[in-house]
């Protein structure tokens, strides 16, 4: 467990790390991962029970699936910089034959990643399994899982919110990162989501209301909640709004850096914006 210093110097230099690999291969998904940093240093470092060397059973331990698997990059940095792989293999991001393609699968063996998730809308299912494998087991830890909110406007979710309840999968904390944009516009503009509070608790599930998700000590101390409600007979669901592009001034309040990465002079503004504290690969 660290405290909030050290975790705020991971974020920062993970953020290096996001604009530095989707700068490299000019592709990836900046936006998203830079506004969910703060959340994966907290559950990573933080909140999770974690065992190396990575075990894709993951017995007697907490799980993590990435279900919006387009922000890729944070989370590839997330599990290097913890140790599950080398930090320099980051080099190698969206390369060919590379372990760590723009979204996350399998079949690359890459240590960390539990499923293939660059088609949305399913990785609530399959982290819903995980945690009804774990009961099964007799396996008493956590399983997470993180959803981006346009990702919600896929109707395989709502059958998953809707079991889980009916099965009272209560060892599951899902986080939804509630950014308000997705790849063509806002999220109101798109497909509304409406009260997502009121249709989680309409669907029996216990609701937490996360209002700044870039916040360390909030996010910590809003997981550690969700942890006091497991166990319960309810799924556990963070609504957690969080700032698309946090920490690079330009690329926050919009939409457009979703999925395109930052020219040369655009990398410098922004890496100068988040000097290195733990050194780049």
């Amino acid at each position: 467990m660290s405290n909030i210093k050290e975790l705020q110097d991971i974020v920062v230099q993970i953020r290096r790390d996001i604009l530095r690999m989707v700068h490299k291969v000019n592709s990836g998904h900046p936006g998203g991962s830079l506004g969910c940093t703060e959340f994966f240093v907290s559950l990573f470092y933080n909140i999770m029970e974690i065992k190396l060397p990575f075990d894709m059973n993951g017995k007697n331990q907490d799980i993590f699936f990435l279900s919006n698997g387009h922000i890729s990059p944070v989370f590839y940095s997330v599990l290097a910089r913890k140790g599950f792989f080398p930090i320099k293999e980051l080099e190698t991001f969206r390369l060919i034959n590379s372990r760590l393609q723009g979204h996350p699968t399998t079949h690359e063996g890459l240590p960390g990643v539990r499923v293939a998730s660059g088609s949305l809308g399913q990785g609530l299912s399959v982290s819903i399994g995980a945690a009804l494998s774990k009961k099964l087991n007799k396996d008493s830890k956590t399983v997470y899982v993180l959803l981006g909110d346009g990702e919600l406007q896929e109707g395989q979710n709502w059958e998953a919110i809707m079991f889980a309840s009916a099965k009272k999968v209560d060892n599951l904390i899902a986080t939804i990162d509630l950014n308000g944009k997705q790849i063509d516009g806002a999220t109101d503009d798109v497909l509304p989501l409406g009260d997502m509070e009121m249709k989680f608790k309409s669907f029996g599930w216990e609701v937490l209301s996360l209002n700044n998700g870039n916040n360390l000590s909030e996010i910590i101390n809003y997981l550690n909640k969700a942890k006091t409600k497991l166990g319960k007979g309810k799924p556990i669901v963070i609504l957690m709004k969080t700032e698309m592009g946090n920490g690079v001034d330009f690329m926050m309040n919009t939409h457009a850096w979703h999925g395109i990465a930052p020219n040369d002079e655009q990398l410098k503004n922004a890496l100068k914006q988040n000097p290195t504290t733990l050194g780049d690969y």
